[in-house]
């Protein structure tokens, strides 16, 4: 019996345990669900167990990219050698100063001066983004080496190289520097720059402040900036608050593969040092570049001959194009491929080559990076209706043979919708309709036959203007190598004539 009652007794013994581990179990199954579904705001250990997981995956990936592209941004020093005229002062008593202090100064103006010659340190930072036997190629900021008479190239471990300039591109911020060894150099990875967002994670590798092989952290604040210190500059910046300072300009940003995203270029700050605003120029807008200054020295544009731009919501609303992304054609020069192909003023090209146009800068680096010779779709809207052009692109000229060309840029002048707000402004009555005109183009015909900012047309060859499409439709049938123009000027009736 004893032996019975100690079977039973362990038998119930298993079977509470068992029970009670199956109760356990259930109640933390029910625990997990409310947790799921917010009933609960109780943390489970295992989320702590995955979020540590997280951070150690993405300390890992800051730490294989920096690892990947620091080996291949160099620190640039450069040395620009410049001349100054140094004032002569002749021997002259010590008390003269306090006794007649501006003839004394008259005395040694009237000396003149000796040129001196003195050298002046600057500093940057490159990636080596290709490797042609001996040749390794650096590409940085125009800015960094413009002016350079002697450049030096550091690398992460410390071997120095002197390098000269292969070429210059003032438009893009760009250079690419030059220095030749046989021996090993790591050469970055080149990313795309179009498959990059807004919050994503980068890294800013450089020399600031003299600081070498210095890598910070943050994200992509926007793209498609448009701006900076060159008012010349054509590159749509990525905009990042990974710490950015003087001497990064040239350095990387990439993303967390090591890839290089884009070319640190410069920072919007009150002080001169970092304010959480750093800007680079997207890779894609250096590729082309790249091979450019390699093979032909300089960077070479294709050209459309157009002068476009971004319209206001009121503008799209007059020309009928709201809600259509694209470039507005304001003028046209005429013996250029546009005025060859049969863009129009007042067309607003919303595509090349099948890509959507995003806006003005979009479609001015799209022209940019094409081929010359060669023929592109476009994609316009005129007069409220689509049609496509083919154009064959030429190569862009220098930028003061295009400004010599402003007699052939038409009409000279960009117009504007007549709104409330613009009568207000400038006290227009009401009863005057018409377009008033924002800017005249210097040299152009324009302003030849003396039209100014706020004149207000109100007749094209005869034909009654009202509003923007009024005045584009008059303004392009007319076949005639002169153009009449009746304006209104603080209440004053004109007429001009505009010569083709």
């Amino acid at each position: 019996m004893e032996k019975k009652r100690s079977f039973k007794a362990r038998y119930w013994l298993i079977f509470s345990v068992a029970l009670t581990c199956l109760a356990a179990g259930f109640a933390i199954g029910l625990f997990t669900f409310a947790c799921s579904t917010g009933k609960s705001q109780a943390t489970v250990a295992y989320a702590q167990d995955t979020g540590t997981s997280g951070l150690s995956g993405l300390q890992n990936s800051f730490r294989q990219a920096a690892n990947k592209i620091m080996p291949a941004v160099v620190k640039i020093d450069v040395v620009d050698k410049v001349t100054e005229t140094v004032p002569t002062i002749r021997n002259q008593n010590p008390f003269d100063f306090f006794l007649n202090p501006f003839n004394r100064q008259q005395d040694n103006e009237d000396q003149g001066g000796e040129e001196q010659e003195y050298e002046r340190p600057g500093l940057g930072s490159g990636v080596i983004v290709r490797k042609d036997g001996k040749k390794v190629y650096v590409l940085t900021n125009e800015h960094v080496v413009s002016e350079a008479d002697e450049i030096t190239v550091t690398l992460h471990d410390q071997r120095e190289f002197p390098a000269k300039t292969v070429g210059t591109d003032v438009r893009k911020d760009l250079a690419l520097i030059v220095f030749e060894t046989d021996e090993q150099v790591a050469v970055a990875e080149l990313g795309n720059s179009d498959d990059v967002y807004v919050g994503d994670w980068v890294l800013a590798v450089g020399n600031p402040m003299g600081l070498e092989s210095t890598v910070t952290a943050g994200i992509i604040s926007a793209l498609g900036r448009i701006g900076g210190p060159n008012v010349n500059n054509i590159s749509d910046f990525i905009q990042t608050d990974a710490a950015i300072n003087p001497g990064n300009s040239g350095g990387a940003l990439v993303n967390i593969y090591g890839q290089v995203i884009g070319i640190n270029s410069w920072i919007a700050s009150n002080t001169g040092v970092n304010a959480g605003y750093g800007f680079a120029i997207p890779i894609n807008n250096a590729k082309k570049a790249i091979g450019d200054f390699i093979t032909l020295g300089k960077v070479e544009y294709g050209w459309l001959g157009v002068s476009i731009a971004d319209p206001t919501n009121e503008f799209m609303d007059a020309m009928k194009i709201r809600g259509k992304t694209g470039a507005f054609v304001f003028n046209v020069y005429r013996d250029s491929p546009a005025g060859k192909g049969g863009i129009l003023p007042g067309d607003y090209i919303v595509k090349l080559s099948d890509t959507t146009i995003k806006n003005t800068n979009h479609l001015t680096n799209m022209i940019g990076d094409l081929a010359a010779d060669k023929s592109y779709e476009f994609v316009l809207v005129r007069q409220g209706k689509e049609m496509k052009l083919n154009i064959k692109l030429e190569k862009r000229k220098a930028e003061n043979e295009i400004t010599k060309g402003n007699r052939n840029l038409w009409p000279g002048f960009s117009p504007f919708p007549l709104t409330d707000d613009v009568r207000k402004e400038l006290k227009i009555a009401d009863t005057v309709k018409g377009i008033v005109i924002g800017d005249v183009e210097t040299g152009t015909s324009a302003q030849v036959a003396g039209l100014r900012q706020y004149d207000v047309i109100t007749k094209v060859n005869q034909k009654t203007v009202n509003n923007l499409m009024d005045f584009y439709a008059a303004l392009n049938e007319s076949k005639e190598n002169e153009i009449m123009l009746k304006f209104t000027r603080e209440g004053v009736e004109s007429i001009v004539g505009l010569v083709r």
